[in-house]
């Protein structure tokens, strides 16, 4: 019973560090400072892309490089080069951020929705010390097509059929 009691106890203790490393993940994309260019072409339906996330650990900023890139795709867009087209946000209002603002917590919650629409194509990093942080560049797709129905559906942007 004591050693139970022992480990239980241990767990308890270990639980705060293990949310904690997620909540410093959250912190360090919480205003969502990354780049984000053309990495290539895709196939049909899905952007090649290069994410450069920063944080104070190489591996966090590799891993909410995918949550960067939907997020990018979204509301960035991008530039051209590596053989590719500029390519527009996906949402044209630049306010529909705030407008949808729960909407959009939910979805790039951990484990959130926009997982199902981003992949890492390769496990080869670039990894820049850049001050007290590292700049990681990781190599991403993003399944668009599947993505603009998503937000679609949601009635968050509208569709590309709907005229002007």
């Amino acid at each position: 019973m004591r050693k139970f009691i022992l480990f239980a106890m241990a767990i308890a203790l270990c639980m705060p560090m293990m949310a904690g490393s997620k909540k410093k993940a959250n912190k360090d994309t919480e205003h969502f400072r990354y780049e984000i260019e053309c990495a290539g072409n895709g196939t049909q339906g899905t952007y090649l892309l290069k994410v450069w996330s920063y944080s104070k650990k190489a591996q966090v900023a590799a891993e909410q490089s995918k949550k960067n890139a939907v997020h990018g795709v979204i509301f960035k867009g991008f530039t051209g080069g590596n053989g590719c087209v500029a390519q527009r946000p996906l949402a044209k209002n630049p306010g529909v951020e705030l407008e949808y603002e729960e909407y959009f917590e939910k979805f790039f919650a951990d484990g959130g929705e926009y997982y199902k629409y981003v992949s890492v194509t390769s496990a080869e990093q670039d990894i820049v010390k850049v001050g007290k942080e590292y700049k990681v560049g990781v190599i991403v797709s993003v399944q668009k097509d599947e993505l603009r129905k998503a937000l679609e559906a949601a009635g968050v942007i509208r569709g590309l059929s709907s005229g002007f």
